[in-house]
């Protein structure tokens, strides 16, 4: 494997040239002739995001504490580096030994939004390695796609020799001595491919057939050989205190998106929220040890020099230990100027207690998130949360001083009226009123500012609402302008502020999303039309994105705009979570019912992620 010279007239040529020089603090360097097998980590977007990501840090260590393996990183390069990589005709390369990445035993992609599949292509592009995995040979490395977007990989699954689904933790290490033990009997890639689908939570496209009815929709997914399972289950770390946790996480050159030490302190979620994929796909809750986490806060902040450590979790608020942990951590990093980040927190006392002894009070703002503005909306998604409540937290938040407070909705819900639409400014003012109600005069810091702010609605693979339709971007746009003329109406309006996301990006996302095999055509179409970096506002080209679609035969309307029966076969139907199909329509009934589930802690729903044993759900229920 021959290593690049990255000159200084590259380097000087790009705006942020900290990107691709790797040497971070923490970095792991290894002599490369001394490993079995060299593991390169992408993240398909600029380094600044990746850098941010929790999963890339604790694949990173996981993989590099073991002496056979190397693992490295790549990112996606910006605008300015791509057009240089391909001008000078450099193969891209890795962080840590600026070794072309097409030279790896494997490329991991971590997949997190939809968003990014373009810059799926860019890496594999500009990194000399056939697009399609059928066209790839034996000197080529293994891509593997793993994340959240690959409980539906359909729509990039023949880009990618294989997808991990699942928490990396548990089959990664049987991968790889899988891999040594193939090579060392001269086995060749369809070996490798072949055994390694016989591993639990390894997904292999080209080992399945798929067909579809006159309609369009998906009729059959069947494998074609022998190795690979029907179904493909899940993988989950079942003991949160037998897994692996970075104490050396990388420290970035760049001011990182999240430039703040993560303490995850537990995986899954209670709350049963039906528009969440999250909720669903990471249950069941298990949380980390206290004393773990007390230590492992410690040894982080001391091994990256951070002057913050947030608190990781779907719903912080859930942690049982989470007082303890709170106040240790406040107690032991008095005197460093430490400051902790908690979110996901429900806005009660102890939440307003915490963030004003953590935080000032004149700059931040708090953020609550009712999804909907009406109640009756609220039930249709199971958000378990109040008009009361959220004033009531409001009310607290005003009298220990906050002024500024964030709003977050959705528009586009399944059964949405004018009502709930305009019940979201209706909210709005009622939290501002809140304000000059339980604030004195004399006390107030000016105007109280409520920002409100919201995503259009995108059906999810395994939530209840994946059998919603959507809508039209005019649609959208209609019911962003419902919202934004009732906010005008209110009696507080000037202390309100709106502002709602692109209904073009929603749209793409909806079909990417939900989509099949037949949506990686347009996708590849979009790519050579030169789409990239498509999460980023100033790169989306929403009319390059139609037209590969036009040109590809791809109908939009076909993807978002019809409701599902209950008995269609989707795409991703072939992957186990553990929550199973009956729950999720049982949950879609009762949402278009109204009728609110309880959280998992007051009453197991049944949903089937029972079977993972361990004792991971709560005791004493059934």
């Amino acid at each position: 494997m021959r290593k690049l010279a990255l000159s200084d007239e590259l380097l000087l040529s790009v705006e942020k040239p900290a990107r691709y020089i790797g040497g971070e603090i923490n970095e792991v360097i290894k002599d490369a002739s001394r490993v079995d097998i060299r593991f390169c980590m992408c993240f398909p977007d600029v380094y600044e995001i990746g850098m941010s990501h929790l999963g890339i840090q604790i694949l990173y260590d996981m993989f590099n504490r073991r002496d056979d393996i190397w693992c490295e990183r790549v990112y996606s390069p910006w605008t300015d580096m791509d057009r240089l990589l391909r001008e000078k005709q450099i193969p891209l390369f890795t962080l840590e030994s600026q070794t072309p990445v097409k030279d790896m035993d494997f490329l991991g992609i971590t997949i997190q939004y939809e968003m990014c599949y373009t810059n799926i292509l860019q890496i594999l592009d500009l990194s000399q390695i056939p697009l399609f995995a059928a066209d790839r040979g034996e000197d080529c490395p293994i891509v593997i796609g793993g994340g959240p977007c690959t409980y539906n990989p359909e729509p990039i699954a023949e880009f990618f020799d294989m997808f991990y689904i699942g928490e990396g933790e548990t089959v990664y290490y049987e991968l790889m001595d899988l891999y040594k033990k193939i090579r060392e009997e001269g086995g060749s890639r369809k070996d490798f491919l072949e055994q390694a689908a016989a591993l639990p939570g390894i997904y292999i496209p080209a080992f399945y057939d798929v067909e579809y009815n006159e309609d369009g929709t998906l009729k059959s997914m069947a494998p074609n050989n022998p190795h690979a399972p029907a179904r493909v289950v899940k993988q989950l770390v079942v003991d949160m205190r037998d897994t692996f946790y970075p104490e050396k996480p990388l420290v970035p050159f760049l001011k990182a998106t999240q430039d703040r030490v993560v303490l995850e302190i537990q995986r899954g979620c209670i709350r049963g929220c039906r528009f969440c994929q999250a909720g669903m796909v990471y249950r069941p809750v298990r949380e980390r040890d206290i004393e773990d986490l007390k230590q492992y806060a410690v040894k982080i902040l001391e091994n990256t020099g951070h002057d913050e450590i947030s608190l990781s979790s779907l719903s912080s608020s859930d942690y049982t230990h989470l007082k303890e942990l709170v106040y240790f951590l406040i107690e032991k990093f008095r005197q460093k100027d430490v400051n902790i980040s908690l979110p996901s927190l429900r806005i009660d006392a102890f939440s307003l207690d915490v963030m004003s002894r953590v935080q000032d009070v004149k700059k931040s703002s708090l953020t609550f998130a009712p999804e909907a503005g009406s109640q009756r909306m609220r039930d249709v998604i199971n958000k378990g949360l109040t008009e009361e409540v959220i004033l009531e937290g409001a009310a607290e938040a005003f009298k220990g001083g906050w002024n500024k407070v964030k709003l977050y909705f959705m528009l586009g819900l399944p059964t949405e009226t004018k009502e709930d639409m305009e019940g979201i400014a209706a909210l709005a003012n009622e939290v501002a009123r809140v304000y000059y109600e339980v604030v004195p005069k004399e006390k107030r810091q000016g105007r109280v500012q409520v920002t409100s702010s919201t995503s259009f609605f995108i059906p999810k693979p395994f939530t209840p609402l994946q059998w919603a339709s959507m809508f039209t971007k005019e649609q959208y746009l209609e019911k962003a302008r419902t919202v934004n003329e009732a906010m005008k109406s209110q009696l507080n309006h000037k202390s309100l502020r709106y502002n709602w996301h692109e209904a073009d990006v929603s749209v793409l996302e909806g079909v990417l999303a939900r989509g099949d095999r037949r949506v990686s055509r347009g996708i590849l179409d979009a790519y050579r039309r030169g789409c990239l970096f498509d999460s980023w506002s100033e790169c989306f080209d929403n009319e390059k994105w139609m037209e590969a679609f036009a040109a590809q035969g791809i109908d939009v309307a076909f993807y978002n705009l019809r409701e599902r029966s209950l008995e269609e076969v989707f795409p991703w139907d072939f992957i186990d979570t553990g929550v199973t199909k009956e729950f999720l329509k049982r949950e879609w009934k009762r949402a278009m019912e109204g009728v609110v589930t309880p959280n998992c802690r007051a009453k197991c729903q049944g949903c089937g992620v029972r079977k993972f044993g361990g004792g991971v759900c709560f005791e004493g229920q059934s």
